[in-house]
């Protein structure tokens, strides 16, 4: 059931919108770097628990070993775990990734489905990943509930929960769908550059007037 979100609260997220939107831009970009569908679906799976940065780093010799879906799905398992060490978690990793291969090839034909009932169904794709699949790749309105959105949102006031499904309803019933994709962009771009984790920025925020926990510690 959505939620009513009164006219105040209405306009306080319109203000910290136009914000993001002035501060960031309203470009749609990719944080983690690919050239098909497949890639940014495997590259996702990487990042899980690891920063885009590093997965790029992998994935740059990653694909030129394994230059198609058919060489991911017939990859060795101990190769694979070895390709993609650096990026933790690597065993589960090396797995999910190579049964994802597998089923792209025989189920979908080497393409990836843009449904997210589909996607889910993969091994290794969970919300986030198929919610990245769907904004990145078909431009989908979708919500990321990754770290960056999951805490910045909390900060915010737009959610009190702490679990990510639920975060993402929430942020479907207080954000304009329009709105969906940009905000995964610029409050990861916020995350990274202000708003982080430890010692956030509150002084230089853009935010800041708009943003419970600021407001709650002056």
């Amino acid at each position: 059931m959505k939620k009513i979100i009164s006219k105040k609260e209405k306009e306080r997220i319109n203000r910290i919108l136009k914000a993001l939107d002035i501060e960031y831009g309203t470009e749609y970009i990719s944080y983690l770097n690919h050239e098909t569908p497949w890639q940014l679906l495997i590259a996702t799976i990487l990042s899980a628990q690891c920063t885009d940065a590093r997965v790029n780093i992998v994935t740059e010799k990653l694909f030129k070993k394994y230059s198609s879906i058919e060489e991911f799905a017939n990859a060795d398992i101990k190769d694979m775990e070895k390709a993609i060490y650096s990026t933790g978690f690597y065993r589960n990793k090396a797995h999910n990734i190579v049964e994802c291969a597998k089923v792209l090839m025989v189920q979908y034909n080497n393409e990836v489905p843009n449904d997210i009932e589909e996607l889910i169904k993969i091994p290794g794709v969970g919300r986030k990943t198929a919610n990245v699949i769907r904004s990145s790749v078909f431009k989908e309105p979708s919500i990321v509930v990754d770290t960056h959105v999951k805490r910045i949102s909390y900060r915010l006031g737009l959610t009190k929960e702490k679990d990510p499904e639920k975060i993402e309803y929430d942020l479907m019933d207080k954000l304009p769908k329009e709105h969906w994709i940009l905000y995964n962009i610029q409050i990861i771009a916020h995350g990274r550059a202000i708003c982080t984790a430890r010692s956030p920025k509150c002084e230089i925020c853009p935010l800041k007037d708009e943003c419970k926990h600021y407001l709650s510690t002056q």
